[in-house]
């Protein structure tokens, strides 16, 4: 397992902290980073990198234990399988599901089928406005892939707008 030592934060930098967001080139910040789990995360990450065309970023551990990978500006972290964590596989159920936004869908959808990926829906457009399609990987996560097709309130669809976006 790998042990990470805390480090002491130097003044300097909390204060910057508590004033602006650090950029931090292992964490990007301004998405939501899922970390998602596999039984074999080295055959997870050749499955994405062939099907989604992910790229992986770093790795770690021998075996590995975590990767990061990203399309586009859309990151993960896959994690290896431990007592607490699980794939939908193991687990026999699916557990959340990831949409990841690219330009060119059409192509990125042809990809994915050529590659053998089962495609759990077709592309198609959204009645909220999105071309999109779904996939699911070799361990059962459900992803979603997607590109803005039109700007559609969410009232035009019959949603309910709690909190208007600034």
């Amino acid at each position: 397992m790998l042990h990470l030592r805390r480090q002491p934060v130097d003044a300097n930098i909390r204060q910057a902290y508590l004033t602006a967001m650090l950029r931090n080139r292992s964490v990007p910040v301004d998405i939501v980073l899922p970390h998602i789990t596999y039984t074999n995360l080295a055959e997870a990450i050749d499955w994405l990198t062939a099907r989604f065309e992910f790229v992986e970023y770093y790795r770690y551990g021998d075996p590995v234990q975590g990767a990061q990978l990203h399309l586009g500006n859309a990151f993960i972290m896959a994690n290896s399988a431990r007592p607490g964590r699980s794939s939908p596989a193991a687990l026999g159920s699916g557990t959340q599901s990831l949409t990841v936004f690219i330009e060119d869908i059409e192509s990125h959808y042809a990809h994915t089928r050529a590659a053998g990926a089962n495609i759990v829906e077709d592309l198609h457009e959204t009645g909220y406005g999105e071309l999109q399609y779904g996939v699911e990987d070799l361990e059962g996560h459900h992803w979603l892939f997607a590109r803005h097709a039109h700007d559609v309130s969410p009232e035009a669809w019959g949603a309910t707008v709690i909190t208007p976006l600034k």
